[in-house]
């Protein structure tokens, strides 16, 4: 296991760290002051088209896309987007675009392919994903009550989402449904998923949700009725009954995304609480000097290097072994990240005092997308279940290797002194 970036992915990771640094930090307090100020902030203003162009032209496009990088190449470039929260738009690699557009790639028809992922790359469009339903406790998928009905040559879609990433982004044009198609099935091959383009007659965004006060215009979550909307049977995703598995292989690399983008905005956060620590002085010292600060910052750095090392391994071993070698580490990391991101936004908010907790920094917007992020793609109890049926499993392995070993008499210790 080697974590050295290949050449060309530390060539890019030079290339996406410079034109961050020189390109979306210098204008990014005035971008959000800017969208903040306007009647409609549901917009998208034109320096973002302005760097997205320039991103384009660098060759800084799409990095996200299966074939383009490996898992663990892509990741530190994830890692460098998280630093800010326009990042992932300018490089095409924000989320749900990136799981929504590996869905197509891997199970997209050739028409849906053309129609709805040509345009999501070429970032004409952007795109949202409608799977957790406030009516019931979506930690456990099966409970979902939207349906995806074949009728003739149509499917009829009928349900409500909320939380669905992106649905307030102007350039929204289509939605990943899923819903269930066959109630009598397999509990995991009841459901479908499904586009269903934004102006279909009976999809409505009924509210934008905040998050703890903060909308995250232009992108934002909605919550969306769909009431009797007919779309063609074309427009289901690799056929009937096929939802569970294409959400299953759209899980992991999106988590992979999720948490090393965590990870630069933890960084992040740790850069503003030094600097802060540094230059603020309180009872005649600077803040670093008093009350224990420096050990908080020094754990915060063990937090984030460790997280950063659990992510890039279970990166390696989505590359080698497929998401069944990485089920429990893509677990591990989706539970321990953000909670990481958390106590280190948290200890940056502290050392700033109550301008921490202002649109002056952008640590409680920080912090409210890092909270968010231990309920999206499953709460942190699903997956810390998960780790421990995992190990648990484990340990029922060895006992009936041990059960089997005592029934037959074999002593593997003898056995290999014998040979």
């Amino acid at each position: 296991m080697d974590f050295a970036p290949s050449p060309r992915a530390a060539e890019l990771q030079q290339r996406v760290g410079d034109f961050i640094a020189t390109e979306i930090e210098p204008i990014e307090a005035q971008y959000h002051r800017e969208l903040l100020a306007a009647d409609n902030p549901w917009q998208v203003l034109p320096v973002i088209d302005e760097l997205k162009d320039k991103a384009r032209d660098q060759g800084l496009w799409n990095l996200f896309l299966p074939g383009t990088l490996t898992n663990t190449e892509y990741a530190p470039l994830a890692e460098l987007m998280g630093r800010s929260f326009i990042a992932p738009e300018i490089f095409n690699c924000n989320a749900p675009d990136t799981g929504n557009a590996e869905v197509l790639v891997h199970y997209g028809s050739e028409e849906q392919q053309q129609r709805w992922l040509k345009p999501l790359l070429d970032g004409q469009i952007r795109s949202a994903f409608g799977m957790t339903e406030p009516g019931v406790a979506s930690s456990d998928a099966t409970n979902m009550e939207s349906t995806v009905i074949p009728d003739g040559e149509d499917v009829i879609v009928n349900g409500r989402k909320w939380f669905s990433t992106g649905v307030g982004h102007s350039n929204c044009r289509f939605i990943i449904f899923m819903g269930v198609t066959d109630a009598e099935a397999n509990r995991h091959q009841r459901h479908s998923m499904v586009i269903v383009p934004v102006d279909t007659p009976g999809v409505k965004v009924e509210r934008m949700l905040p998050v703890f006060g903060y909308l995250d215009a232009p992108y934002g979550y909605g919550e969306v009725s769909f009431t009797d909307v007919r779309v063609p049977a074309s427009n289901i995703i690799a056929g009937p009954g096929r939802g569970f598995e294409i959400a299953q292989g759209r899980l992991g690399p999106g988590r992979i995304h999720h948490c090393m983008r965590l990870i630069g905005l933890a960084e992040k956060a740790l850069e503003l609480a030094c600097r802060r620590a540094s230059e603020r002085v309180a009872f005649g010292k600077p803040l670093v000097n008093l009350g224990g600060n420096r050990e908080r910052i020094a754990k915060a750095r063990i937090a984030i290097d460790q997280a950063r090392l659990l992510v890039l391994y279970t990166a390696w071993l989505l590359d080698t072994q497929g998401i069944a070698g990485a089920l429990s580490q893509v677990s591990q990391i989706k539970a321990a990240v953000p909670s990481m991101a958390l106590e280190v936004i948290d200890m940056a908010i502290q050392l700033h005092g109550g301008a921490g907790l202002t649109d002056d920094f952008p640590l409680a917007a920080a912090f409210a997308g890092a909270r968010s992020l231990r309920f999206a793609d499953g709460p942190d109890e699903v997956h810390l279940g998960v780790v421990a049926r995992l190990e648990l499993a484990k340990m029922r392995v060895s006992e009936d290797r041990s059960e089997e070993r005592a029934r037959t008499g074999a002593n593997p210790k003898s056995s290999n002194q014998a040979q």
